[in-house]
């Protein structure tokens, strides 16, 4: 088992569906890195990029859910090829968008994933839940 210590920061939870294409990922980098989410210590919000804070990246496939009778059938998601190709570039680009913040790299922030297609364990503490929906 292999644990990651992720600071404050932002966890993304990321599901591909059927039709996704390459050519949003930018745009969802660019939204995700940039939402003022997160709160300084005089209450003003800012994004994790302003934080500046960590990020970890989690496939989540199960987002792709849908409740058909008294089960999940999961097949509006993209097929796994795909998806694991999409999430590895969301992860590359958002990397690159950390590498080239001046406060992120001052601040030695860092990008952490998870593995696509494998079940991992998460065990999070934080002052939240602050959970948003964000759809491409």
């Amino acid at each position: 088992m292999l644990g990651l210590l992720v600071q404050r920061g932002l966890v993304i939870y990321l599901c591909f569906f059927k039709g996704a294409d390459k050519e949003l990922l930018p745009k969802m980098v660019n939204t995700l890195l940039n939402v003022k989410l997160s709160e300084t210590e005089n209450g003003k919000r800012v994004s994790v990029l302003d934080l500046p804070g960590n990020i970890l990246i989690i496939p989540q496939a199960t987002l792709g859910g849908r409740v058909k009778g008294r089960s999940m059938q999961y097949h509006s998601n993209s097929g796994k090829e795909e998806g694991l190709e999409l999430y590895s570039q969301f992860v590359t680009l958002c990397k690159k968008e950390l590498a080239a913040n001046s406060k992120c790299a001052e601040a030695g922030v860092v990008v952490e994933h998870g593995t696509y297609g494998n079940r991992q364990v998460l065990k999070l503490d934080t002052d939240g839940p602050y959970t948003h929906l964000i759809e491409f």
